[in-house]
């Protein structure tokens, strides 16, 4: 009898439409947004309940079937810069910010794979702890000990995706961040298989700290930006990695504030130090005129970008579509202002970790891009 009645009550339930509630994270329509045909989520995963340490994600389906595209973890760098500001609005995600609406990016690359976008470590963007504390002394193994946490919960609010692929991205000081947390992966796999790691991709990483640091001495003289008697002190009387050393340990000498003081005047504020090629957002510079930068396919890129983004996440109607709140911070920015990491882990080198991935049969691409 009670087995007839629940099977009434099933087919009943499906005559009349019955759903069952939606995922308490999902993005009903973002302010400004073009219609599309994937999901939206976005929302806090806690990594630490005494000190309510919680990590900010905004997660995006792929346009054509989820269930079978690979899931990327994306970790923009700083450290201390936010992926879903950086990464999910300005560089690789579905829509971009433009005056009061969201335009779609042609080139997102949810159009092959779900994309996860962290806001790690706490501190950062929407990322908050209610205990200060937790802002301090952060370095490289808080981090990925962290990120491991949250995308072990994360598996557990959507479980449908634990046994896609799994590929680990990011640029900048995620030469740091994603290594680590990899190899943090593989530990945990080693004991039991939790994570469908399948690969590794870095774009312009810092892996070797003078290595890496020194090559803007090249690239701005090859691209020239300063002149041949500014390169030569810059390579020889005191190179970056020598003055990103000595700002970081709070005492710059005399001798490289001489040599930056004259690489930033060569160089001049006018100038995009990432893209040479690009103008200079100009509302950042000069005035509150914008500039949209032709590309030679006909493209435009609006070099206002990150001004459009800061915008477009400080309003309180986009904030409450994406369930985020500001805590300990009056306003969302690009790169936190609370955050004290451990700025010096950036001189121990990961390619070594990256030789350990490629050992246990990680593929690691790392792509160079201006």
């Amino acid at each position: 009898m009670a087995l007839s009645l629940f099977f009434f009550l099933l087919c009943a339930s499906v005559r009349i439409g019955y759903a069952f509630p939606p995922h308490p994270d999902k993005i009903i329509l973002l302010p400004g947004q073009p219609q599309v045909g994937f999901q939206q989520f976005s929302g806090y995963v806690t990594v630490d309940d005494k000190k309510q340490r919680a990590l900010f994600y905004y997660f995006v389906e792929a346009e054509t079937d989820p269930a079978s595209k690979p899931l990327v973890l994306w970790l923009n760098g700083g450290p201390g810069c936010s992926s879903v500001g950086v990464g999910a609005f300005s560089e690789n995600g579905p829509f971009r910010p433009r005056g009061q609406v969201l335009v779609k990016n042609e080139h997102s690359w949810n159009k092959e794979a779900n994309m996860l976008y962290l806001e790690s470590p706490v501190g950062v963007g929407f990322s908050y702890s209610t205990n200060t504390s937790s802002y301090e002394t952060v370095n490289d193994e808080i981090t990925a000990r962290d990120n491991v946490v949250f995308l072990q919960s994360w598996f557990n609010k959507f479980p449908q995706y634990r046994k896609n692929n799994l590929f680990l991205t990011g640029e900048s000081y995620a030469g740091h961040y994603v290594p680590q947390l990899a190899n943090l992966m593989i530990e945990l796999n080693n004991k039991k298989k939790l994570f469908n790691l399948k690969g590794v991709a870095l774009g312009n990483p810092v892996l070797e700290f003078a290595t890496d640091f020194n090559s803007r001495a090249e690239y701005f003289w090859s691209h020239g930006l300063i002149s041949d008697s500014t390169y030569r002190m810059f390579t020889s009387v005191c190179n970056y990695s020598r003055y990103v050393s000595e700002y970081y340990r709070g005492g710059v000498s005399p001798m490289c504030s001489r040599v930056m003081s004259l690489v930033s005047r060569e160089t001049s504020k006018f100038v995009d130090k990432y893209d040479v090629t690009l103008d200079v957002c100009m509302s950042s510079v000069l005035s509150q005129s914008k500039i949209i930068s032709p590309q030679e396919n006909g493209e435009k890129i609006d070099v206002c970008i990150d001004d459009e983004t800061v915008n477009y996440l400080n309003r309180q109607d986009v904030r409450t579509a994406l369930h985020a709140r500001l805590v300990g911070v009056r306003s969302w920015d690009v790169c936190s202002t609370i955050l004290d990491y451990q700025l010096l882990d950036i001189e121990i080198p990961t390619i070594s970790i990256v030789g350990l991935l490629v050992k246990e049969r990680i593929p690691v691409l790392i792509y160079r891009y201006v």
